[in-house]
């Protein structure tokens, strides 16, 4: 019996646990088995005395590209799709009483940046890109806005998540999403720096301060969480969603997407 894919790496050295992304061949994607892995992940270092703060990595250049749209397709038949999932997992990363901290290296999308609005900080290369793509594929933001509202600024929120538009790491980090976006080179630096704070403060202490800046509250947030999924399964399960996977899959504009003007030159009138 083959053992299954190891999707999620875990490493743990001086008080961090790295849970690094590994799934390069669809560049990250939240699929159901990397969810579970990451979970698991979680629960064990959230487990370990010895642990004092948490890091979320990746391998590849992208950090995350959102819902896994092959799985979702082939679930269709089902009447369920992966992404409902994701509520769990952004949970787990806000009530964790050990601080949280990603590293972005490359590119996030949709529930990608969910992720990193679940994480106590974040910091980017400023190279990375990011963009709230869910309504160019007939779905919303809904499961991420949990974690991302409480971070954008209401403006930038509004721009992001209409117009589905790609932004860089200095953007995510003057509108909120990230706590700062540094040169590629200086990346792990920064994460190197953090940690060392990090660990320096008590376990305790650490667990209460997060306490204090949970906006919403656990309790809150979990119910939140459980009717967005709702919303979320419900706009994937639509029409519109079921097309919007398909175009993305065959690489084509979904049936929405008015057909280009066709110039057929001057003509004297």
């Amino acid at each position: 019996m083959t053992s299954p894919d190891v999707l999620v790496r875990v490493a743990t050295a001086r008080g961090v646990t790295t849970l690094t992304l590994d799934s390069p061949h669809n560049r990250n994607a939240l699929s159901t088995a990397l969810m579970t892995q990451l979970l698991a992940g979680l629960a064990d270092a959230v487990a370990d005395d010895a642990v004092r703060a948490i890091v979320l990595d990746h391998t590849g250049p992208v950090f995350c590209s959102g819902a896994d749209l092959k799985e979702t397709a082939a679930a269709y038949a089902s009447g369920s799709v992966p992404a409902g999932m994701l509520g769990d997992v952004l949970a787990a990363l806000w009530d964790c009483p050990k601080p949280v901290l990603a590293r972005v290296g490359g590119p996030a999308r949709a529930g990608g940046l969910g992720l990193i609005a679940a994480a106590d900080l974040a910091v980017c290369a400023d190279e990375a890109t990011f963009a709230f793509t869910e309504v160019r594929i007939g779905v919303i933001p809904a499961v991420i806005s949990a974690t991302v509202l409480p971070r954008l600024h209401p403006r930038a929120a509004a721009e992001l998540y209409l117009t589905g538009d790609t932004f860089d790491g200095r953007r995510a980090a003057e509108v909120g999403l990230v706590t700062a976006s540094v040169p590629a080179d200086g990346l792990d630096d920064a994460v190197r720096r953090w940690c060392d704070s990090l660990v320096r403060g008590a376990p305790r202490a650490l667990a209460g301060a997060k306490e204090l800046l949970r906006r919403p509250g656990t309790a809150e947030l979990r119910d939140d969480l459980t009717r967005l999924s709702a919303l979320s399964t419900g706009f994937f399960l639509s029409d519109e969603g079921r097309e919007g996977v398909m175009a993305f899959r065959g690489k084509r504009p979904a049936s929405w997407v008015p057909a280009p003007d066709v110039d057929h030159g001057d003509h004297a009138g």
